[in-house]
């Protein structure tokens, strides 16, 4: 028997099937467009590695994962196709409910359109009725009033004409509009108003794959809750987790605070929940109804996984595979089956991450679709000390729950609105407001939120104010202790009181420093008043408060478990059992191959990260994880605890290096023996010095500069003065961004003084602590990416070279690329190995350079990057890892495209730039570049046309280049329609097209052609005027509600031309990543199967 698992781009938990079914000795084939994750023996990871060795048991068919014809072409080439080896991949089944709601989408659409049937393929874990009773708002409905369940006044609507009936009947505003078929919310949202509501309606039916809405009756102001079930083909059933919303209902689950198990049910409602799920219950007499169900794996399926150590996907893989809950055994008591409903003695808070901020024009406020962009979960013995630990961990420049450093107070009908009107700082508003003196009472009724949270707050708030009053040497024993059982940091309780003793425990925690530099420099969390986070844990370490460690054992230790998944709280009796053999600490939610790594190199793993839909998060994917905060405290207890040879800040993002710095000194200052007995426990890799001087905007300046390595001229500027005189001596556009930025974060493209002025006003602050840095634009210019490893030795080898699809000026994580490079001649190629090989070794790397790309470089170039990085961190050469010249490839193009999330952020332009707005990537792989593109941009979501007509608008600028597009494009059988000044050029070229007025020129316009269907695809690049500012984004924005693909610029219009011309040439053939590296052979797959 074979089984293919259809995941989308996103669900790691598709690959923990896939790992399922290889130990029950099943034939797996993945068919996704990922390249972050990848399946093991036992479980699913982000990996650089491409594949493993055991092809008998896997194949990976990069497959399109968009709903659209073209996807069920690919997939019926990929249920026959006859591989590089002659033999027909032709499962025996399919396994949908993995891969989120694209999995069941695309499961439906090859069910009803033959193809299953076609082949003898069954689908297994879900049947399609029980797919369509889930997902049909209508038969959901049906099937929960036949059993007797209450479900909320609704009617569902095909049309508008419909929809408003429904709302008729119903009788009364706001409504909720939810569609069919869709995943977090997409389409839908909360209506007040009869306009409001038509709008809705319209893009939640274009939104659905059957073009179905549900008008609901709002129940806002209710609480919600959520059950993950598990259910076996004997009708066992298995209650995993009970989930409580702290806000209630209006928000989406994934962009609410959650906490597990629920708080403020009484066990009688908590014994009518089991019968049902997800659902809903009316805070004021217990009215319970019911809101909908998921057949398949999901976001909260990750987050109770994580929450309860009982591994979801893996056990529902199983059972659909057709074992029961009472046949499979629980992988961490190896005492009790899986039919064992886990129990668990403290509690879990998720809290979610947003980033409204890089969509201006979007409204930051919450509703029925999910706008978050990630999120970070916190264990302890009470939700107290979870919530406290889950804010610090959130990467906001929090240290708990307070108010931020720089929070400017609202007014009293500002937090009015934001209680009322959900959003991303509501809690932080709450904050503020008991700050103020709102009573519970009070806040209660502006946000509905149960009292028992709001009183939970309420007293962290208290313990807050009595702090205050107190001096750090004030407390003792007895007072540390409480606070840290209420959450409470060594950075907040630094805060909120003062040293008496400063300069003596400066001097003793960072004698190497100036007095003068003592409170800037022993901790980057030193605030105005108050002491530092180290006096304050160097206080609470003299009186023996030191935190324990529990297991995540899934039967509140009702038997004994040897589960290598700690949190920490502080009631004593320690269960973590650190072992004395060599082993090295990971930060961070990076690549966890790079633990293969070490422990084929001989040491012991130890994993410390806070991101619940990570994989690097689950329990068997290192020796031993720590759920925790990365933050300077959090980090220095496992330390202490583990004390490990080695520490890995590279692989997890920016969050570990911000506390790289801190953590050296620290360690310098106070050294700590590793348990082995080997040396004290030290940094590896790249030094935090050398990772400050690449990070330091005019430190990095200063290295080009000595290294004769050229880059755009400009500068820092501490006023608006100077930063206007530097943009006139450079000459406009300029790039302006903040000092110190993430993601691009607050970086734009300026073309004129009023453009700056504006910048300077309503976007950054800039003061002498605050520059912004103002540099010459490079204008139409070719962006690299570059990742090379380097050893101890200083031997440098490039492990790829990415060449960006969009032009420089668009942040690289927005930005398609191709590996191998496209248009690059070999000189300049010659130059850019050479800088790279001077930077690497000017900056003392050990390890690699520019960590972003490795996943989609190690797929492109089959080699497990990460893990050959670790291995030269622990000490090995290149030479004897066995990487000793560039791998470049010679056969075959990869090339990564980028998942955008515009469609939820109304208001917001398309535009791409600066600043990173990408929240997930896709990756194509084929021979050419051209089907390579076509494959990505397909995975990413694009629908290409075949047919039709291709508006074209372009800058003055880019008119020339616009006239080979066209001529292709009339080549291939468009249409072209042109704006005045683009038609123009197009005919004086003898390019015949269809010319059609700008929007401020009259009308019919671009805008009467879209909303009348006669438009198939829009290429356009930006003026970046006012004109276009308003009359650009006004187009861009329908053509996206319409889902009309849009190019926005010349490189990215060129490789679409290409994918074009490829999908015109014939079918796009689906290849195993395997068959592009026959020879490839990892050998950290014994390790994986022990």
């Amino acid at each position: 028997m074979r089984v293919a698992a259809v995941p989308s781009g996103a669900q790691r938990d598709a690959l923990l099937a896939i790992a399922c079914s290889r130990n029950e000795c099943l034939p797996t084939i993945l068919a996704a467009p990922i390249f972050d994750y990848m399946p093991r023996a036992t479980h699913a990871e982000p990996v650089t590695s491409t594949y493993h060795a055991n092809i008998q048991y896997r194949r990976i068919i990069g497959v399109p994962r968009a709903i659209n014809p073209l996807a069920i072409e690919a997939l019926d080439c990929f249920t026959t196709q006859i591989t590089l080896r002659r033999f027909a991949e032709r499962p025996d089944a399919i396994l949908p409910t993995m891969g989120g709601q694209t999995g069941l989408n695309l499961a439906k659409e090859l069910s009803e359109s033959g193809i299953l049937a076609k082949y003898g393929i069954e689908l297994i874990g879900a049947k399609l009725p029980s797919i369509d009773r889930a997902e049909d708002r209508e038969l959901f409905k049906q099937a929960m009033q036949r059993i007797g369940l209450k479900v909320p006044l609704s009617g569902t609507a095909t049309n508008v004409e419909e929809a408003l009936d429904v709302a008729n009947m119903i009788g009364r505003f706001p409504l909720i509009i939810r569609p069919a078929f869709t995943c977090g919310g997409a389409g839908g949202g909360i209506a007040y108003n009869v306009e409001e509501f038509k709008v809705m309606i319209q893009e939640g039916i274009d939104a659905s794959m059957t073009n179905q809405v549900l008008v609901e009756m709002s129940l806002i102001g209710w609480k919600e809750y959520e059950l993950e079930v598990m259910r076996d083909l004997n009708d066992n059933v298995t209650i995993i987790c009970s989930i409580e919303n702290v806000d209630p209902m209006g928000v989406h689950t994934g962009d609410s605070i959650t906490v597990a198990p629920a708080q403020t049910l009484t066990d009688k409602e908590y014994q009518r929940l089991r019968d049902a799920s997800i659902l809903s219950i009316n805070p004021v007499d217990g009215d319970m109804i019911i809101i909908e169900m998921n057949p398949r794996v999901s976001r909260s399926s990750a987050l109770a996984s994580k929450a309860t150590g009982f591994p979801i996907a893996k056990m529902a893989a199983k059972l659909a595979c057709g074992y029961t809950l009472d046949q499979i055994p629980n992988d961490i008591t190896r005492m009790t089956p899986a039919s064992f409903e886990p129990s668990i003695d403290y509690v879990v808070t998720k809290i979610p991450k947003f980033t409204f901020e890089k969509f201006p024009g979007a409204k930051p406020t919450l509703s029925t679709m999910m706008k978050s962009v990630g999120e970070v979960m916190a264990m302890g013995r009470t939700w107290q000390e979870s919530f406290n630990k889950a804010m610090r961990g959130m990467e906001e420049g929090l240290d708990g729950w307070d108010l931020p450093k720089n929070w400017k107070p609202l007014t009293k009908d500002q937090i009015q609105y934001t209680l009322r009107v959900p959003g991303p700082n509501r809690f932080i508003g709450i904050r503020q407001a008991f700050d103020d003196g709102l009573s519970v009472d009070e806040i209660f009724e502006l946000t509905n939120i149960d009292r028992w949270w709001l009183a939970q707050m309420k007293e962290l708030v208290d313990v807050t104010d009595w702090l205050k009053t107190n001096k750090l040497a004030d407390l003792d024993t007895e007072d540390f202790t409480n606070l840290k059982k209420k959450g409470f940091s060594d950075s907040q309780i630094a805060r909120h009181t003062v040293s008496t003793e400063l300069e003596i425990c400066s001097a003793r925690i960072a004698p190497d420093l100036a007095p003068s530099q003592k409170r800037d420099e022993t901790c980057a969390a030193v605030f105005e008043t108050g002491c530092t986070e180290l006096e304050a844990r160097a206080a609470r370490i003299a009186l023996g408060v030191i935190p324990s460690y529990k297991r995540v054992d899934t039967c509140a230790a009702e038997f004994e478990a040897d589960t290598p998944y700690m949190y920490s709280c502080y009631d004593g009796d320690c269960e973590s059992n650190p072992t004395d053999v060599a082993k090295v600490l990971i930060l961070g939610g990076g690549p966890n191959r790079i633990g293969q790594g070490i422990e084929t190199a001989g040491y012991e793993t130890i994993m410390l990260n806070c991101n619940p839909e990570t994989v690097s998060t689950d329990y068997d994917t290192s020796s031993r994880l720590y759920f925790e905060p990365v933050t300077i405290e959090d980090v220095l207890n496992v330390i202490e605890r583990e004390r490990p040879e080695g520490i890995i800040v590279q692989f997890g993002g920016q969050t570990p290096l911000k506390i790289a710095l801190d953590l050296e000194r620290y360690l310098k200052a106070n050294p700590i023996p590793a348990a082995s007995g080997n040396g004290n426990v030290r940094i590896w890799g790249t030094s935090p010095e050398s990772i400050d001087r690449a990070e330091d905007r005019d430190q990095w300046m200063q290295l080009l500069t000595k290294l004769d390595i050229k880059q755009p001229a400009g500068g820092s500027c501490r006023t608006e003065e100077e930063a206007m005189a530097k943009a006139h001596e450079l000459g406009f556009p300029v790039m302006i961004r903040p000092s110190y930025v993430l993601g691009g974060r607050g970086m734009e493209v300026v073309y004129n003084d009023e453009d700056l002025k504006r910048y300077l006003t309503f976007a950054v602050e800039v003061d002498s602590n605050r520059p912004v840095l103002v540099d010459k634009y490079l204008d139409r210019a070719t962006e690299l990416d570059i990742d090379a490893l380097c050893d101890k030795n200083g031997d440098v080898v490039i492990c790829g070279i990415m060449e960006h699809i969009e032009q420089a000026g668009v942040h690289s994580g927005d930005s398609a690329c191709s590996i191998p490079t496209q248009t690059l001649s070999d000189e300049v190629l010659a130059t850019v190995r050479k800088w790279t090989i001077q930077v690497a070794k000017e900056l003392n790397v050990v390890g690699l350079i520019n960590i972003q790309t490795v996943p989609f470089v190690a797929k492109a170039v089959g080699h497990p990057i990460a893990k050959y990085a670790s291995l030269a961190m622990a000490g090995r050469t290149l030479a004897e890892i066995g990487l000793t010249e560039e791998p470049i490839p010679k056969n075959h193009v990869a090339v990564k495209e980028v998942v955008l999330p515009f469609n939820k952020f109304v208001g917001c332009d398309t535009l791409l730039g600066p600043e990173m707005r990408s929240t997930g990537e896709v990756m194509g792989i084929d021979k050419t570049f051209a089907a390579a593109y076509a494959k990505a941009a397909i995975c990413a979501g694009q629908k290409l046309p075949k047919s039709g007509k291709v508006l074209m608008t372009f800058a003055d600028k880019d008119k020339p280049a616009s006239v080979e597009l066209a001529r292709q494009l009339g080549n291939l059988g468009f249409g072209l329609v042109a704006t005045t000044g683009t038609a123009k050029a197009l005919r004086a070229a003898g390019i015949p097209c269809e010319s059609v007025l700008k929007i401020h020129e009259g009308r019919p316009n671009p805008m009467d052609m879209i909303k009348n269907a006669e438009i198939a695809m829009i290429m356009l690049t930006s003026t970046g005027d006012e004109v276009d500012r308003t009359d650009g984004k006004d187009l861009r924005r329908l053509a996206l509600s319409e889902g009309i693909p849009t190019v926005t610029t010349i490189a990215g219009a060129k490789a679409t031309v290409a994918a074009l011309t490829a999908m015109r040439e014939g079918p796009l053939i689906q290849t195993a990543i395997q068959d592009y590296f026959p020879d490839y052979y990892d050998d950290s797959i014994k390790l994986i199967m022990q």
